[in-house]
């Protein structure tokens, strides 16, 4: 008889197989291979917050070039984009693997990442909001496909995610909770929803603050959209009924072009970047405009399984204290 680990893990590759079955049907996305590290002082590597740490070392072989492990693919897919003539309409669809040590440990949070990471080809016509709103829909129903199919198979975890996915600006979520925390305005909007979309990640609210932290040279999160807010781009968040709390699944968004990118530098006062690998291609026209995101392996596999936490379904390092207290919950980490 097989053990209660095993049965797990064999659970978690259904998950992942089915979601990227689903997801590269919809968005048109071929599977390719992708870096765990590239070298630094390029521009390719995802800053994130820009004040994230990056696990860097030296390689003997390339006369000690400095490297770093990748924080995500954002850059790198799309200069792949080009390198592969990939045809607009579609795109690529990588498994991201990073190591981010400054990452504060939780129930929903490790130092080892683990995503989906996919881009798409596009025309500057395409830079819209209803652009971004149809891939979001697509992407959505390939969870929700994903959550009927793990049913199936195991009858005890049964569907809640909603039919469809709800659309909000991050300025609006201001204005209908202005008294709350960001979390706060998250964990109140899924709670009612079950499912959102959350527009405009990245760019400073009518209070002066970033309902999240983005960085300047991926996501447009600067030019205006056809509702009047500014922002192409955004995260997915759902409510999690087993955790009570609003539940981080996807952030992605339609790309900088290159008048936002000078924007969104010179907002952030990282001007200098200009003349890294990346922005140097951009600025020359030399890659294609794209849509991409990044969406999480392990969140996605814990909440179709239901589990209570990111530690039973993938392994990392954890402090022993953390282990014992999962313990003493009857949570048992991989």
């Amino acid at each position: 008889m097989k053990n209660e680990f095993l049965k797990t893990e064999e659970a978690i590759g259904f998950v992942k197989e089915i979601f990227t079955l689903e997801l590269s049907k919809r968005l048109k996305l071929t599977k390719i291979s992708s870096p765990i590290a590239v070298l630094d002082g390029t521009g390719i590597n995802d800053d994130l917050n820009g004040t994230e740490r990056t696990v860097k070392f030296r390689v003997k072989a390339l006369q000690e070039q400095g490297a770093v492990i990748v924080n995500s693919l954002a850059k790198w897919k799309r200069i792949r984009l080009q390198e592969l003539s990939i045809e607009t309409g579609s795109g690529i669809l990588t498994d991201m693997r990073a190591i981010r040590p400054d990452e504060d440990y939780s129930p929903i949070h490790s130092i080892y990442v683990d995503q989906w990471d996919w881009e798409k080809s596009i025309l500057p016509k395409d830079r819209t909001l209803a652009f971004l709103k149809a891939h979001v829909e697509q992407i959505y129903e390939a969870l929700t496909t994903t959550e009927i199919q793990v049913a199936l198979i195991h009858p005890q975890l049964q569907p809640v995610l909603p039919t469809k996915i709800t659309f909000i600006h991050a300025e609006e979520l201001l204005q209908r909770y202005p008294n709350l925390s960001i979390k706060e305005r998250e964990t109140e909007i899924t709670k009612a929803f079950g499912a959102v979309f959350i527009i405009g990640i990245g760019g400073k609210l009518s209070d002066g603050n970033k309902h999240d932290g983005r960085a300047p040279d991926y996501d447009d999160w600067s030019s205006e959209n056809e509702e009047g807010f500014k922002g192409l781009n955004g995260d997915i968040v759902v409510w999690n009924p087993v955790l009570e709390s609003a539940f981080e699944i996807s952030s992605m968004g339609i790309r900088v072009d290159k008048m936002a990118l000078l924007i969104q530098l010179e907002e952030r006062g990282a001007l200098d970047r200009k003349k890294l690998h990346f922005h140097s291609l951009l600025l020359k026209d030399q890659l294609p405009q794209s849509i991409g995101g990044g969406i999480g392996q392990s969140r996605v596999v814990m909440f179709m399984l239901k589990k209570k936490h990111i530690g039973e379904v993938h392994v990392s390092l954890w402090p022993e204290s953390i282990r014992e207290e999962s313990l003493r919950a009857g949570i048992h980490l991989l």
